[in-house]
């Protein structure tokens, strides 16, 4: 879709070849990817195979084997990655930023070009089992011992947590909430696969740090200030989570219609129907007003606005408009969608994972009410 986007001829060119070449990736490989998803298995090659490409590395210099792209060139990667059922880069895209916002010289040359070309796989510890948005009830803790910290605590639903090479730990120091990029080969590190219903090819884990010891030299940002790393990329995972549920709604609608505009009911086919044609029209709206608030947010950072608003925005319609075209999708092939064989469930399935990801519909409600009152002036309703 891309509606605003594609008004800059630079970045229409780049969007349309970029796009060709994903939905090609995807066709290619489609079945390695349902076989994966299905095994719940991390198919690593492939994600090489997208850093190779380049598509795992949109926000990282050119020198450091990236794209040398911004946020609107990430948004387009995350949306044709959800529309052709791929390797999500998202979590990749999040350590790159964290990278640049706040590695020192030595950590963007040990990890940032392995991880934007997908030879090194980045994973995020962040979540606890009584700890999921409220980072004050988080049990892990960071001690110092000398020059190094030792760290201790428990993590779940962490994506490629039993995958990847090094995560990113949130924990308590006596200063308070800090980031340690940890290699994951250390003593002390237990993972535990787990299965999600949803976005299965980046499969969850628990880990468990008992007594991990790293140098000071694998602090991210300052101690005490975890919570300015963890803010300085939220909102454009955010707007990457959206841009993904819009992928995923586009192929739901996508392979929804394909069927049913052969799919013979009497005389005609199951899209000749008045109800029919409302609910795509109805779908596609909800698809498009996303993809413009999207575009919006994308915009407005690279002009250097403020854009937490915009980005809840995004993701609170792009999480409605996924919901509407997958709904579309099964009244569209109907029974032909009830089985593990056809990829409707495992659509619906990935949009419920994207829905919590990055905050909740109701998250998103809470904060855009609290900034609309804010600017009304009724903070103390908020």
């Amino acid at each position: 879709m891309y509606p605003t986007l594609l008004t800059d001829p630079a970045k229409a060119a780049w969007i349309k070849s970029t796009a060709a070449e994903l939905a090609a990736f995807g066709e290619e490989h489609r079945g390695e990817l349902d076989i994966a998803n299905r095994a719940n298995k991390f198919p690593r090659e492939l994600y090489r195979e997208l850093g190779r490409l380049g598509y795992l590395g949109p926000l990282v210099p050119v020198d450091f084997g990236g794209l040398g792209g911004g946020v609107a060139e990430y948004t387009v990667i995350s949306e044709e990655v959800g529309r052709h059922g791929l390797v999500s880069g998202q979590i990749a895209a999040q350590g790159q930023r964290w990278l640049l916002d706040w590695g020192t010289d030595e950590q963007k040359q040990q990890w940032l070009r392995g991880i934007a070309t997908g030879e090194v796989v980045f994973s995020e510890s962040i979540s606890e089992k009584n700890a999921g948005s409220s980072f004050k009830a988080m049990k892990s803790t960071a001690v110092r011992d000398g020059g190094d910290w030792v760290i201790t605590g428990s993590k779940t639903h962490i994506n490629l947590g039993a995958d990847s090479h090094v995560t990113l730990f949130y924990a308590m120091a006596p200063e308070g909430l800090t980031s340690f990029l940890v290699d994951m080969t250390l003593p002390g590190i237990r993972t535990h696969v787990t299965r999600a219903i949803g976005l299965r090819l980046i499969r969850t884990a628990d880990v468990e740090f008992d007594a991990v010891r790293v140098p000071d030299a694998a602090r991210l940002g300052p101690v005490g200030g975890g919570l300015q790393t963890f803010l300085s990329t939220f909102n454009i995972s955010r707007l990457g989570n959206a841009s993904e549920l819009i992928g995923l709604g586009r192929r739901a609608l996508e392979l929804g219609l394909r069927y049913a505009s052969e799919r013979a009911v009497g005389e005609g086919v199951v899209t000749d129907f008045q109800g029919i044609k409302w609910m795509v029209a109805d779908a596609w709206t909800a698809l498009q007003a996303a993809s413009l608030a999207r575009d919006d947010a994308a915009l407005a950072h690279e002009r250097g606005e403020d854009i937490a608003l915009r980005t809840t925005t995004a993701k609170r319609l792009a999480i409605t408009a996924a919901d509407q075209a997958s709904e579309a999708s099964f009244s569209l092939v109907g029974g032909h969608g009830l089985y593990v064989d056809t990829p409707y469930t495992d659509i619906l399935n990935d949009i419920k994972v994207l829905k919590v990801a990055g905050g909740s519909t109701e998250i998103m409600r809470n904060f855009i009410a609290q900034r609309v009152l804010k600017d009304a002036g009724h903070e103390g309703l908020s």
